[in-house]
């Protein structure tokens, strides 16, 4: 789609030619002067049908963007294991200013904290701000099939090594994008004793103004307690045996003779 900006010349089904006096790209709204009109119309990208002069529509994307690609490189990864590459994983986990998330996709033993790296296949949410791509010669805002074939062609001899079952975690990781695709994505990290993980799978939206959910109690992948120290064992176990004592109903009566 060609760029827009003051001095561009629209065309609108109702007004004919104008040309345009302002752009806002974060709400969508431009201001346009038609013929020998004095005064400027406002006008929405989103409803409002605007064109370039020769007819090309200007789309204005009513959701907001993604700020981080963690949803997307989901529904990679779910397509690639319903493609036979079950030995392809997805870690991401939080930058310790906490204000984006880094990722990093990684095959053969599924050993999440022993990961092994290669080259082009991580990145981080604070780089896909600037330029939203993965790094494996996709094109922003490419669907989930251009990603999956940008990213064979990217390193065929990599995804070779995902081929092979995985049935438990394929089976966990298609529930968890069924609830959380296309606007949120998992989180996981280190458990450590001064930032312990919850009880249950950390969630965050993918885009702004989405509320967090915090009422999904989604399982951790399978293997992942393996990481964990006795002490962080111990502490999950105590987390899951807390039983609370002021939500007994009232009508609950208790017997206190023996």
């Amino acid at each position: 789609m060609k760029p827009i900006a003051p001095g561009t010349v629209i065309f609108h089904r109702h007004r004919g030619y104008g040309v345009l006096t302002s752009v806002n790209l974060l709400t969508g709204w431009v201001a346009a002067r038609f013929g020998d009109e004095s005064r400027t119309l406002d006008l929405n990208l989103s409803t409002d049908d605007v064109q370039h002069a020769d007819g090309e529509a200007i789309l204005f994307r009513r959701q907001p963007p993604e700020r981080m690609p963690h949803a997307r490189l989901m529904a990679m990864v779910r397509d690639l294991h319903q493609a036979g590459y079950q030995k392809l994983y997805l870690y991401s986990w939080p930058k310790p200013s906490g204000l984006h998330w880094r990722w990093q996709l990684f095959t053969g033993p599924r050993q999440w904290m022993q990961r092994p790296w290669r080259e082009g296949w991580y990145g981080s949410g604070a780089d896909y701000n600037f330029n939203p791509v993965m790094g494996w010669g996709d094109a922003p805002g490419a669907s989930t099939t251009e990603l999956v074939d940008a990213f064979a062609r990217f390193d065929p001899a990599g995804l070779a090594q995902a081929l092979g079952r995985d049935e438990d975690h394929t089976i966990w990781f298609a529930q968890i994008c069924e609830v959380l695709l296309p606007d949120y994505a998992y989180s996981l990290g280190a458990d450590t004793p001064d930032n312990p993980l919850p009880l249950y799978l950390p969630t965050m939206p993918v885009r702004q103004r989405l509320p967090e959910r915090a009422d999904l109690r989604l399982s951790y992948p399978p293997g992942w307690e393996q990481t964990w120290s006795a002490d962080s064992l111990s502490r999950r176990h105590q987390m899951r045996a807390m039983v609370r004592h002021d939500v007994i109903p009232s009508s609950f009566n208790l017997s206190l003779t023996p």
